[in-house]
């Protein structure tokens, strides 16, 4: 396939959006990759959404003076007159069809991003977002349209001063459930919905994402057979799903 002829990240993204997170879990963990699931506790703040996008990865620190000092020293630097080295700022590195993917670096109370952020996030093409930790603005995050925040819960306590970004579209890991930590990579798919959320490694990403069409199909086609009256044994042997 030549790269014109290779599909679009929204035409990825439209794909992975109508996949089942139980059913992506099937697939990988037919293929050996098992262990993808991040921390249960991490999933959408409201109820029927769904999440599917590529990966923005965030590193943050708890400590905030992490980022007062190289402040300082980039400010020191500009007075001197010497180069500054920076990474990139997050909102260089959104695009159409990206979910933000953060790590909360430990910081185990303040709520990271909130809905006015939100806001800016998905006008520049963000579909959702992927906190280890809270965030906060329940009530105006609810009223954002086509975007899903998957997070602990919610907190009111400011993050300023208490948590800080310090790395954007680095691998970070979050945590896992049947692992202590799963890896991120900016480029990584991220599937996310009342189940759970799952990072698909993008290396893997297209088989993956046949292979779980392939068990959505069979299950339509158990649904529909069901609706008719088929038994669960009859169904079972025709699509081999249970």
């Amino acid at each position: 396939m030549s790269d014109e002829q290779q599909p679009s990240i929204l035409e990825l993204q439209a794909r992975w959006d109508k996949i089942r997170v139980a059913n992506l879990y099937d697939a990988m963990d037919q293929m050996g990759y098992g262990n993808q699931c991040i921390d249960l506790s991490i999933r959408p703040l409201l109820p029927h959404q769904h999440l599917a996008g590529m990966a923005v990865t965030v590193r943050g620190s708890r400590d905030p003076t992490s980022w007062e000092e190289k402040k300082a020293a980039m400010e020191k630097a500009e007075a001197e007159g010497k180069p500054v080295a920076t990474g990139p700022h997050l909102h260089e590195c959104l695009f159409p069809g990206c979910v933000v993917v953060v790590d909360g670096g430990g910081e185990p109370h303040t709520g990271k991003f909130g809905e006015m952020t939100s806001w800016d996030l998905k006008q520049r093409g963000a579909k959702g977002i992927v906190i280890d930790g809270f965030i906060r603005d329940l009530w105006g995050l609810e009223v954002i349209p086509d975007y899903t925040v998957c997070a602990k819960g919610t907190s009111p306590i400011e993050s300023a001063k208490r948590w800080s970004i310090v790395g954007v579209n680095v691998p970070i890991g979050m945590p896992g459930t049947l692992t202590s930590m799963v890896r991120v990579r900016p480029g990584d798919w991220i599937v996310a919905e009342a189940d759970g959320v799952i990072v698909v490694p993008q290396e893997i990403a297209m088989e993956v994402l046949e292979k779980a069409e392939d068990i959505e199909t069979r299950e339509q086609g158990m649904r529909e057979d069901f609706a008719k009256g088929m038994s669960f044994k009859d169904a079972y042997e025709k699509w081999g799903r249970a």
